[in-house]
């Protein structure tokens, strides 16, 4: 939805009556303070791991220390101080029933989407990831910072309310896991008495959950006091626990973004969506309906707006423990727990700035949304003209499903003029004109929003026909079709609201149901589409590694383990015809040619320059193969965060129609719904806005010519040196062993053979036997032996990539 209505403030009723100023429930003062202590810590352990001052071994002691002395200490100490005469139930019960339906929804969502042979080890891991927040080690300083002054009773609900997801869900998602376990690994051993029983000792063995039991019995047993011979013991473990868990999260986080593949895209995605979206909403859902009785409407406002801010608390870092444990879904967990955690800091300090605003007249408020819609228009309206003119000169709009994406970035476009027009014409008193500006605005913004739905629904046609069996006019007629006739219904049938300048409530209540009912069908229409899509998508891509703007194709990264068979097989049915390089270099008699069965013995030791060469032929191929993919990885993301702006925007419409007084935090989500609506154009430039051949292989080659001037300037003769050294090693030490395990005679001429290797084989060997710790590493080495002259492209057209590319010793 597009903004705020001055007949339906943010904080009046509807009837339009303000609400009179009353002092804020919470203390700002000290939060950006407890923001920066946090993240401060988490960015110094970070910055300990990169620079391995700290290394991985030594990080594990430190997260047992944490997780097996710290936290059990902390959670004791409090539950034997937690004072339940001041506990409100219907809070505590709202978070648990928050918490009990995302993790049935995502596990459900999970269990149909994932393919058998995972599914259930995976609906396990993800439901905790979305449940189990990082309560104590990020969530209570800033509660405490928000709250300590004015709610200081809010704090002990951290302690009440943690154990929820340690002591009820959290066996479930282990039960799930050793489902998984039992149906893969072991079933002779593993009886479902076996299994139930495996998980109770599981769960009673963590010592979060046995101290948080004997916790409780201690409360009532020692009467809300801890022994003073313990009480200093039980202090200094309990006081470790901040700083250390917050650098043991920074810990955690090294080098967790660098293997992205399209399921953990999607996963991510899903997840981050699940935990920093869906469960603050449905957790204040849950307080105002089941605190409905609360005597103080002020404490009920409090309950319901502390219940959003504990929802957007980011996930604990245990979870990146569970997943390891069973080795399922490592990146996942942990590059979501990185995302997560930096992503939930903007949105808390956002939420609790605007709960702490005691008054604010609708107006200013109104002008403020329009502002920043304007604003993002004019930004996303140059993306966008770049976007399609990429689109145009690549000629990739004659393909499908590109013929649909264009459509969607004309739509697009044309509702980031109809906003800029918009904004010119909202204040004046000129009702035709306010209509005729209105209408288009808001065919192509209900257009951006019908369009996820249909290319979802191309990609999953395509994938189980292999080809397109409708015609793409119906389907672009749909696409433009059904927000007009939308657009018509609401001009006949609603009722224009005087003095509003908001496009999202120029026809009031009648607007936000159209809206509501454009939304929610095509959200149903995108999730079912992407849902069988996963559902057949068996083989991973990965991602190519660096931005998600860099358009080349997501085929060229295979696993390991196909990539020498696949590429480095050469197809016998082609035709056989000599290397570039001339004749073979020596003829065999007959005598060798049946002893060999007609395999040839001519050499070919020269630059290849010729696609007659069979293994010019093999890289052409995959290269053709990479430029005439549809993108569908791709596509794919963009309809999955346009389908989580749409729910965005649901929420928004729904908020608003079943609130008489919205509040503060509505706000916020309009905010966020007008940035996702206008700057959809910045979500499309980063995915399509780059494309390989037509920007970024030309821009890679000036700046690699650039940088090479420049560094054969400044540091020519110690990257030289460098380069010497690590020739002279490769060639006195590891060349023999090299040519042993990973080079091998191919067939590149009816009568002529060439000893190569792929780069993805040499890679993969660099790390195998020490010489690089990482890809990164390996390819860096690579390219100083291709430099030195060690190594050398067949056809010299090529520098040193990680990829199915062959090479030669020269």
């Amino acid at each position: 939805m597009g903004g705020l209505s001055v007949n339906s403030s943010i904080f009046s009723s509807r009837g339009g009556s303000d609400a009179p100023s009353v002092p804020p429930c919470m203390s700002i003062d000290k939060l950006l303070p407890a923001l920066l202590e946090c993240f401060g810590i988490i960015f110094c352990g970070y910055v300990a791991g990169r620079t391995n001052i700290i290394p991985a071994t030594q990080a594990k002691g430190l997260g047992s220390f944490v997780s097996k002395f710290a936290l059990p200490a902390l959670l004791f100490k409090n539950m034997v101080l937690l004072d339940f005469g001041n506990v409100i139930w219907p809070f505590f019960f709202s978070i648990l029933v928050a918490k009990v339906t995302v993790f049935f929804f995502v596990c459900v969502l999970t269990l149909l989407v994932v393919n058998r042979e995972s599914r259930f080890s995976k609906a396990g891991l993800f439901s905790i990831f979305a449940t189990q927040s990082n309560d104590f080690a990020l969530g209570f300083p800033i509660v405490e910072a928000l709250y300590r002054n004015t709610h200081p009773e809010y704090l002990q609900y951290i302690y009440l309310v943690a154990p929820v997801s340690l002591m009820v869900l959290n066996p479930l998602g282990f039960a799930l896991c050793e489902v998984q376990k039992r149906r893969t690994g072991e079933p002779q051993q593993q009886s479902k008495l076996r299994v139930l029983g495996s998980v109770l000792l599981q769960v009673l063995k963590n010592p979060v959950v046995f101290m948080v039991v004997i916790g409780v019995i201690s409360h009532f047993l020692l009467g809300q006091k801890i022994p003073p011979f313990m009480e200093e013991f039980v202090d200094g473990l309990a006081n470790s626990f901040g700083g250390a868990a917050l650098f043991y999260l920074g810990l955690t986080m090294v080098g967790q973004l660098k293997k992205l593949t399209r399921s953990t895209v999607v996963a991510l995605i899903l997840l981050i969506t699940a935990k920093l979206l869906v469960m603050p909403l449905i957790c204040r859902g849950m307080v105002e309906v089941l605190d409905r009785g609360n005597r103080s409407t002020m404490n009920h406002t409090s309950l319901s707006n502390y219940a959003f801010l504990y929802g957007v608390f980011p996930t604990a870092p245990s979870v990146a423990i569970y997943a390891s444990h069973y080795n399922m879904e490592l990146e996942v967990v942990t590059s979501g727990m990185v995302m997560g955690t930096f992503l939930s800091a903007p949105i808390m300090y956002v939420s609790a700035w605007l709960l702490t605003i005691p008054w604010m007249d609708s107006d200013p408020l109104a002008s403020a949304l329009q502002h920043v819609s304007f604003n993002i228009s004019i930004i996303s309206l140059f993306a966008l003209v770049w976007s399609i003119a990429v689109m145009l000169l690549s000629r990739k709009f004659c393909r499908i499903p590109h013929i649909f994406t264009i459509n969607l970035f004309m739509a697009q476009l044309l509702a980031c003029v109809g906003m800029i027009a918009w904004n010119f014409m909202a204040e004046q008193d000129n009702f035709l004109g306010q209509v005729l500006t209105f209408t288009p605005l808001y065919i192509s913004l209900y257009s951006t929003y019908v369009w996820p739905g249909l290319i979802a629904l191309s990609l999953l046609l395509m994938r189980r026909r292999e080809e397109v069996n409708f015609r793409p006019g119906l389907t672009v007629i749909t696409g433009w079709g059904v927000p007009v006739l939308a657009v018509s219904v609401l001009l006949l049938t609603g009722e224009r609201l005087p003095d509003t300048i908001d496009s999202a409530f120029f026809y009031g209540k009648a607007q936000v149901t159209c809206t509501s009912v454009v939304l929610f069908v095509s959200i149903v229409l995108c999730g079912i589409s992407l849902t069988l899509l996963s559902r057949r998508t068996q083989d991973y891509h990965s991602l190519e590694h660096g931005s998600a703007s860099d358009s080349e194709e997501d085929t060229h990264t295979q696993s390991s383990e196909e990539q020498p068979s696949a590429v480095g097989s050469i197809n016998t049915d082609c035709q056989m015809c000599e290397c570039a390089c001339g004749r073979p270099q020596s003829v065999p008699d007959t005598a060798s040619v049946k002893e060999e069965t007609s395999i040839p013995t001519g050499q070919c030791s020269q630059q290849c320059t010729s696609t007659s060469c069979l293994l010019v032929e093999e890289e052409q191929k995959v290269a053709d193969g990479q430029n005439a993919d549809i993108q569908s990885t791709r596509h794919m993301l963009v309809c999955l965060l346009l389908t989580v702006s749409l729910l965005a925007n649901l929420s928004s419409c729904l908020w608003w129609l079943f609130n008489k007084d919205p509040g503060r935090l509505y706000l916020e989500l309009q905010f966020f719904c007008v940035v996702a609506n206008y700057g959809q154009g910045l979500i499309s430039f980063a995915f399509f806005g780059l494309d390989k051949h037509l920007i970024i292989s030309p821009f890679k080659k000036r700046l690699a010519s650039l940088w090479q001037g420049w560094g054969q300037e400044v540091t020519g003769s110690a990257a030289s040196e460098e380069i010497r050294l690590t020739c002279t090693q490769f060639l006195t030490y590891h060349k023999e062993q090299c040519v042993r395990d990973i080079v091998h005679k191919k067939r590149c001429g009816e009568r002529s053979t060439t000893e190569t290797f792929l780069g993805s084989d040499l890679v993969r060997w660099l790390q195998s036997v020490g010489l690089a710790s990482d890809p990164g590493e390996a390819l860096v080495y690579g390219s100083r032996l291709l430099e030195g002259g060690v190594i050398q492209h067949i056809t010299l057209e090529h520098g040193f990539q990680d990829e199915a590319l062959h090479y030669r010793f020269t």
